[in-house]
């Protein structure tokens, strides 16, 4: 389970105090505004960003002295992160070793992670070659390449047309239970996750102010907050 207790973070223009919890192997989407604070839950949670109170936990161990790279965590971000210099194998193997030295392991890996996001067969093409659908499968397969257990995604579907867009939802959905691994996304299109996600989170204003099912979650009458997001 993933536990994040009263966390407190002070800025000099905004302060947010996150508590949430996700049962281990759910896929839990965050919603809410722009500028709300989806994206520094994620950063708390991945460690880029310190509280200055609260507890964080994951599988019952402290995260909170772990840095980033230590952490049972695997992030994509809103950009992907990709090389362009990279072919797609070698920016996934950059999950694995940066010095991009493998061994015969290392590169089965690496095409198992592309294999399991539909990607086989387009390894050494480089990002400028690659639709943005198939950019987002590379920046997902590096993030599976680490076997982390609590993978968490950034809006990284935003650019995509609907209809893509709710593939790349349903494969991470797949990848989640063939891997037993816990999902936590931010996401700006409720209506793509309603179906998908056991959990949903919304974040407004630093703060998780409803969490539950996303039907649940995603009820106008339950805050105004909601009703202005959604409509």
């Amino acid at each position: 389970m993933l536990v994040v207790d009263d966390c407190r973070l002070e800025y000099p223009d905004f302060s947010a105090r996150y508590s949430l919890r996700v049962d281990a192997g759910r896929l839990c989407a965050i919603v809410g505004p722009s500028g709300g604070g989806k994206t520094t839950l994620l950063h708390l949670i991945a460690g880029f960003e310190r509280p200055v109170s609260g507890s964080l936990y994951f599988a019952r161990q402290d995260l909170l002295p772990l840095r980033p790279a230590l952490r049972p965590i695997a992030m994509v971000f809103q950009d992907h992160n990709l090389f362009p210099h990279l072919t797609a194998a070698e920016n996934v193997a950059l999950g694995l070793r940066p010095s991009l030295r493998l061994d015969d392991r290392d590169r089965r890996q690496v095409a198992d992670a592309l294999d399991a996001v539909d990607l086989t067969g387009l390894a050494d093409r480089r990002p400028g070659e690659m639709s943005g659908g198939q950019g987002q499968r590379v920046a997902l397969a590096r993030a599976l390449v680490t076997r982390k257990p609590l993978l968490l995604l950034d809006e990284p579907f935003g650019g995509l047309d609907p209809g893509l867009r709710r593939n790349m939802i349903r494969l991470v959905d797949d990848l989640r239970r063939r891997r037993s691994i816990t999902v936590v996304l931010t996401i700006h299109t409720p209506e793509d996750i309603v179906e998908i996600a056991d959990q949903a989170a919304f974040v407004a204003g630093g703060q998780v102010i409803a969490e539950g099912s996303p039907s649940e979650v995603l009820t106008a009458g339950r805050d105004p907050r909601i009703a202005a997001f959604l409509g």
